[in-house]
Order: C-alpha cells, then sequence, then structure tokens
C-alpha cells in the first residue's frame, strides 16, 4: 500500500513540474520567481499549520501517518528551497557571489567576494534553482491537494491536553520532527491491548544517537501515557534478572535499553517475570541491534537518520534561536555547511552540541572557526584511522580531537571499559571549542551536551592528553594508517 500511494504521488508531482516548467521556460523572469516564492510561502505557511495541529492530536488511521510523513517531508524541503532562494537573492543583490576557496590547512571557508560569474554558469546555476524551487512548489501542492481529507479526519481525533511547560517547550517537540513515529508510538500505548497475560512489547531500533530514547521521552511525557500507567520504569538490559522485583503487580510502562544483544534463554527467563505484572502492562526495547527485534510482539519501528532537510531545518531553528537567519544571511550559508558535516555524522547529540555554541556568538568569523575545526578534526582521523569519527564512537574506539584543543588529545566515549576517576576536572565541549586553553592539564571529562529538558541528560566523554600514546595502541584492526594532516 505504501508503495502504491508513493508511487501515485510521485506521477502526481511529475506532471504538475512538468506543467510549472513549460509555464516558466525553465528561466522566469525576477518578477515571475518572487511570485514563485511568495507563493512557495503561502504554501508552506498552510501546510506547517496542518502538520502542527496534527502533532498536537492522536492519530490512530495508517493512512493519515503516511500522509503526515509525505507532509513532513515536503515542509522541510521547501523551507530549504526558499531559504536558499532568499540568500541568493541578497547576494545577487549585493552584487557578490559565494566562492569556495582553501587555505594551508586543508579546510573549506566560505567568504563572500566580489566576483562575476560568466553568463554560461550563472544560466545553468538558475537553471538548477529554477528546477530546484518548482520540484518544491510540486511536492508542496501535491501535499495540498490531498489535505482536505486529511483535515477533515483529523478533526475527529483526540487533542493532547497540553500544560503551560508543555507549550513553552513545544518548538523543542517539534523541531524534533519524528511526528509519524511518535505517533505510532502513542498509538502502542494507548490503543494496542495486549492478549492474555503477556505485555505487549514494541522494539525501537536504531542507530547511535538518532533519537530513541528523546523519542520514547516525548511518549512518555504525554498526560494519557502517564495516566494510563501506575508508573514508568527505565531499565538496562544487563542483567536483567535483577529487575524482577521492581516489575511484579502493576501496570506499568517498562522501558528496557540493551546494549548487546541476549541470548533467547536469558530473554525466555526474563519473560516469565514480566507475566507477572499487572494486565496491560507494555514494554518498549530500545537498542541499535536488529536482532532484538525478535522479542517484539507488535511490528518495530525502525529510526534511520533524518533526511538533510528536516536535519537542516533543525539545526538552523536551534543554531538562530529567536533571531530572524534572513538579518544574518552569511551565517544562514555557514550553517548550511555545518548542517551537511552533522548530517554525515547522523548524532543529535552532536547538533545539538554545535548550536547551542554557534547560537552564543552570532559572527561570520567565530562560525568559520568552529566549520573549519569541525572539517579538520574529520579529515584527521580518516586520514588516520581510515573511518569517519562518527564510527569510531559508535564502536567505543577513541577519536583524536587535537583540532578542537590545539593540543593532542584522544577522546572515548564513557560507555567504553576505561578507567575515570570520579573527581576528574570536566568541560564542556563549547567552551573547549570557544577557548582551547580552558582545557585542564591533565585527563579530563569532555561533557558533549546537556539535554535542556527533563530528565537532562548528559552526554560525557573522557579525554586523554596522551594522544600520540593512544593512537599507537588504538589502531583499528585491518584499517592502514595514512599520514596526519597538520
Amino acid at each position: 500500500m505504501e508503495v502504491a500511494i508513493s508511487a501515485v504521488v510521485g506521477e502526481i508531482a511529475s506532471r504538475f513540474i512538468s506543467f510549472l516548467l513549460n509555464k516558466y521556460h525553465l528561466k522566469p523572469s525576477l518578477s515571475e520567481e518572487e511570485e514563485l516564492m511568495e507563493r512557495l510561502q503561502h504554501l508552506l505557511t498552510r501546510v506547517s499549520m496542518v502538520v502542527e495541529e496534527a502533532d498536537a492530536r492522536y492519530i490512530t488511521n495508517s493512512g493519515m501517518l503516511l500522509q503526515l510523513q509525505m507532509f513532513s517531508e515536503a515542509m522541510y524541503r521547501g523551507y530549504r528551497v526558499l531559504d536558499t532562494s532568499r540568500y541568493r537573492t541578497l547576494q545577487d543583490s549585493a552584487g557578490f557571489d559565494e566562492v569556495s576557496i582553501k587555505d594551508s590547512s586543508s579546510s573549506s571557508m566560505y567568504l563572500a567576494i566580489p566576483l562575476k560569474r560568466s553568463r554560461t554558469t550563472t544560466e545553468k546555476d538558475d537553471k538548477a534553482r529554477c528546477l530546484e524551487s518548482l520540484g518544491a512548489l510540486g511536492s508542496l501542492e501535491v501535499a495540498i491537494a490531498n489535505m482536505a481529507e486529511f483535515v477533515l479526519l483529523l478533526g475527529a481525533c483526540e487533542r493532547m491536553s497540553r500544560r503551560p511547560y508543555d507549550i513553552y517547550l513545544y518548538t523543542d517537540n517539534f523541531m524534533f520532527g519524528r511526528h509519524a513515529e511518535k505517533q505510532k508510538v502513542l498509538s502502542f500505548l494507548l490503543q494496542h491491548r495486549p492478549a492474555g497475560d503477556a505485555p505487549a512489547i514494541l522494539p525501537i531500533i536504531g542507530g547511535a544517537k538518532v533519537g530513541k530514547k528523546t523519542l520514547v521521552a516525548h511518549v512518555c511525557g504525554d498526560e494519557r501515557v502517564r495516566s494510563c500507567f501506575s508508573s514508568v520504569l527505565h531499565l538496562s538490559g544487563d542483567g536483567l534478572l535483577r529487575h524482577r522485583r521492581t516489575i511484579s503487580g502493576m501496570k506499568m510502562l517498562v522501558v528496557i535499553e540493551f546494549a548487546s544483544d541476549v541470548s533467547d534463554d536469558d530473554w525466555k527467563n526474563f519473560h516469565s517475570f514480566l507475566i507477572t505484572m499487572g494486565r496491560g502492562s507494555h514494554i518498549i526495547i530500545i537498542s541499535r541491534i536488529q536482532r532484538l527485534a525478535r522479542f517484539g510482539s507488535v511490528k518495530p519501528i525502525f529510526l534511520s537518520v533524518l533526511s538533510y532537510d528536516e536535519w537542516r531545518y533543525l539545526f538552523k531553528t536551534l543554531a538562530f534561536g529567536s533571531v530572524d537567519p534572513a538579518e544574518h544571511p552569511r551565517l544562514l550559508k555557514i550553517a548550511d555547511e555545518v548542517a551537511k558535516q552533522l548530517h554525515t555524522q547522523g548524532s543529535l547529540v552532536a547538533t545539538n552540541a554545535y548550536a547551542d555554541l554557534l547560537r552564543r556568538n552570532l559572527n561570520a568569523q567565530f562560525w568559520h572557526c568552529i566549520l573549519d575545526k569541525g572539517i579538520r578534526m574529520i579529515k584527521r582521523n580518516i586520514a588516520m584511522y581510515g573511518v569517519h569519527p562518527s564510527m569510531l564512537i559508535e564502536q567505543g574506539h577513541p577519536v583524536d580531537i587535537t583540532d578542537f584543543a590545539m593540543h593532542p588529545l584522544s577522546m572515548i566515549p564513557c560507555t567504553t571499559n576505561v578507567s575515570i576517576k570520579k573527581e576528574s576536572p570536566s568541560v564542556t565541549f563549547g567552551e573547549l571549542l570557544a577557548d582551547p586553553s580552558v582545557r585542564p592539564k591533565e585527563d579530563f571529562i569532555l561533557i558533549s551536551w546537556e539535554s535542556r529538558i527533563p530528565p537532562h541528560n548528559s552526554f560525557a566523554n573522557f579525554v586523554i592528553s596522551r594522544a600520540q600514546d593512544t593512537h599507537e595502541g588504538s589502531a583499528l584492526p585491518g584499517r592502514k594508517r595514512r599520514g596526519v594532516p597538520t
């Protein structure tokens, strides 16, 4: 069904884009381009309004969830195209062009300098921009054309009750996205009734730091979910049998996070204790390991990395905060480059950490410097280990962060078995990037980011001030070290 819907939507969008291409002849005049952007802004307002309203209601219809996902994708794509067009318009009106240059540090820097572009280049750029704009407009037109029935059905969906504190935090909730996934988890907890005495089990599987625990935290904060269960218990998958006393006799929601696979025998023994919970209890399994999906009693939810358009929207909104990005067109361009680098990592923790740092200093030179350090760090680790640093972190290997602190350092995730002294000094990621001199002389704990909303999760790493020694003893098996950039 989902494939058929996607095919139909794709055909409608293709025909609509063809119509627009014929109308604008691939090269709209200035007034036509302005009209195009105004139309795009108008449609974005309408679609955003519907997505926001849908995010505040309980949706159980699978067809509506597919449509909601389509609306979201079209919305984020439209925002990217609109921002790009606005930036280019300001750039052209000022007589500047954005070019990429490379300095001796092998970094990409973007500087606004006068440059006369060739006619051929200009025509190619204009054609590409027009195609991108028409594609985004076509997607939004398709969304609007299919919106009437969705809005009608949405009106029959129960509205979520929000406390004043929830309304204050709504921007964070909305920026997070995952609209369809959140509705699926809510539907599982509120609508699904397990058969017999066995609790219902939902596996949520995804890569490192893609937002699995954040998604569950948002759902568990829902008022209906809290009132549906006598308590919500968060457990670690290590030593399952130790938790037998805490889960008996009550209707509970148990969230279990697994860092490693579990044998069928261990799960069978643990499951025998799960059935002692009160009737109607539910279990959510969180893990990176796809094999654990076999323990689910319902279809698992697989979380992948957000699309670039959604990631870019999230990062831009976090980085600029209450400031209008249109007032800082050069920063908007740098934000795009930072978002691209972060998207390759797929880490929402890193995205929040960078955004929090950049939001404190809306200076183009400062943003360039942070982007430069990030690119150099990635290149250095790929040259040394042959893989992206995000993969090193996910696998528990040390990551070289010399470019962040201007001193040989190795960072190791705190989940790795290393000797960490509790009294070790700590520094936040933002403090280290903004001023490398704050680095303690001895080994220290680096706080990547701390959540601004409950339960205020802190993401920490252990930093060793002996980078060269660590490299010699930590080369990845099967990887050939290359020259290290200086």
